[in-house]
């Protein structure tokens, strides 16, 4: 193994998984993504789950175009197809991601209707037969994002045989949700928030497999819990946090890899000239604006910068009027403070 591969959380793949962004349905689209990466240079980023269904009938240019700055950039998939999910790998060859993860994590009906997602915690055998078909599709690495069980599953046992299941497929990445999810008498919203975090659980999981690289997932909202639990774990994966308060990124990039701190105002320059070229393809601002408006989150200007994207710059075309906005809100953030 090369001496940088040593690192924590840089994998014998070289790709550098120590803080990672969830993938999250109707978020992390590809304007998301430009977004996160210009705060982050240091995340993994994932895609939306798409099904390999949708990908086979539907083509993968619709779900799998993105940009290059992107990278490294995983794609997560849906199914609990071998045969689909092994096609739909091959489909995907050509976008040239850096990996692919497999949802057995999503507790929605519509997923379980589906037969895929977290229920499938229950057929350890069958996620196992998944990956094996995956990895025999293609060489680039593939993963699995799962929860510490679901139901009346027994957190200990349960989890091991899943993961033990799993791992003797070749599976070596885990990414790994601290909750249970309760797929009969939640909703999907409910299952982010009501089950009880235990990262204790998780990190047993990572004292008997020292052998699998495990990234925690779930409630990390703050750069003081990203960092500690970098320190137990081989990275963190941030879900929520990353959207509503997407800045946390650069704290952590700070905090965790030493870099400089990300200027706002620099990202939003770079988004302007991203919105301009993606403007005249027909994208509409709105598109874009709506994953940038908790930039400001928990500074004296948040409200301001709220309403100007999603009000006063919702229909505009002059995608230069984004880093004005950003001036305006830099200037009254600097006379908070001299007051």
């Amino acid at each position: 193994m090369e001496e940088s591969n040593k690192i924590k959380g840089i994998s014998a793949d070289g790709i550098d998984r120590r803080l990672s962004v969830a993938p999250m349905m109707d978020w992390t689209d590809r304007h998301c993504r430009v977004f996160h990466r210009l705060l982050s240079p240091d995340a993994l980023l994932f895609t939306e789950m798409v099904t390999a269904d949708a990908i086979i009938h539907a083509g993968a240019e619709r779900f799998c175009a993105h940009d290059e700055s992107e990278h490294p950039l995983a794609l997560q998939l849906g199914s609990s197809h071998p045969d689909k999910l092994a096609r739909a790998v091959e489909a995907v060859a050509p976008y040239h991601f850096d990996e692919i993860n497999l949802n057995v994590g999503c507790p929605s009906d519509r997923v379980q209707s589906g037969r895929f997602g977290a229920c499938l915690m229950a057929e350890p055998e069958l996620v196992a037969r998944c990956m094996t078909a995956m990895m025999g599709a293609s060489d680039i690495p593939m993963t699995v994002k799962c929860r510490i069980g679901i139901d009346d599953m027994d957190e200990e046992a349960g989890l091991d045989t899943f993961v033990d299941a799993v791992a003797d497929s070749g599976v070596k990445i885990i990414y790994l949700h601290a909750r249970k999810a309760w797929l009969s008498g939640l909703s999907p919203k409910e299952n982010r928030d009501i089950p009880p975090l235990d990262y204790e659980r998780a990190y047993r999981l990572k004292q008997r497999r020292p052998d699998l690289e495990i990234y925690l997932n779930g409630g990390i909202v703050t750069t003081d819990t990203a960092c500690a639990e970098m320190a137990r774990f081989d990275g963190v994966m941030i879900g929520r946090a990353a959207y509503k308060t997407p800045y946390i990124l650069s704290e952590i990039g700070e905090a965790a890899f030493g870099r400089a701190p990300v200027s706002r105002v620099d990202v939003m320059e770079k988004m302007a000239d991203y919105a301009a070229a993606q403007i005249a393809d027909g994208v509409k601002m709105h598109a874009i604006t709506r994953h940038m408006l908790g930039l400001y989150n928990g500074n004296s200007g948040a409200r301001q910068w709220r309403r100007v994207l999603g009000e006063e710059l919702r229909g505009e075309t002059d995608a230069r009027k984004l880093a004005a906005a950003a001036y305006q809100i830099e200037e009254r953030i600097a006379k908070w403070q001299a007051a």
